[in-house]
């Protein structure tokens, strides 16, 4: 088992969290989406580690176009974005830092339905290509969809684990109802 005691130990083990509280926990509101982007590669390497321009210039390019970010303007204030697009440039600063246990927590909460299915793929894109993801909902539908395996938890302990590919959401409901 790993150990971590800091985010940036959990970076540096290339574990990455993100919260469901994404206005109080995740995005800076004050800072533009470059600097939103790239906040995970600068806690890696230490404040006093700079990033190149041109690397950081990149790297943002690279994660507004792969994540779709609206406006794609890495200078725009990341508070004067749609939830859905917040989102998105929060995810992109966890892939910015090349990680191999992904873990969102309600990444799909409280945005639009086009935001919700750009950010379904993309995780369902990353798993494909053998990512680790962690991915926490209350949706079941959403579960179902993007799941290889649920793990269903009752007051943070498991009471059961379901083959999502063997199981409807019916099933799931009934699953959850007997384990109560």
């Amino acid at each position: 088992p790993v150990k971590i005691g800091t985010p940036r130990h959990a970076i540096e083990q290339r574990i990455v969290f993100s919260s469901e509280d994404r206005r109080g926990e995740g995005i800076v509101s004050d800072l533009t989406v470059a600097e939103n982007i790239v906040l995970g590669i600068q806690a890696r390497r230490g404040w006093r580690h700079k990033i190149r321009k041109a690397e950081r210039d990149a790297v943002v390019a690279e994660y507004i176009e792969a994540l779709d970010v609206k406006p794609a303007n890495p200078d725009a204030v990341v508070s004067t974005l749609s939830g859905g697009n917040q989102q998105k440039v929060l995810l992109a600063r966890w892939l910015a830092t090349a990680p191999e246990l992904l873990i969102l927590d309600e990444p799909t909460r409280g945005i639009d339905v086009g935001a919700k299915a750009d950010i379904q793929r993309k995780v369902a894109e990353l798993s494909a290509a053998g990512l680790s993801v962690i991915f926490i909902s209350s949706e079941l539908e959403e579960v179902l969809r993007l799941a290889q395996r649920v793990v269903v938890m009752r007051d943070r302990r498991e009471i059961g684990q379901l083959d999502s590919n063997r199981v409807g959401l019916n099933d799931l409901i009934e699953y959850i109802a007997n384990k109560s």
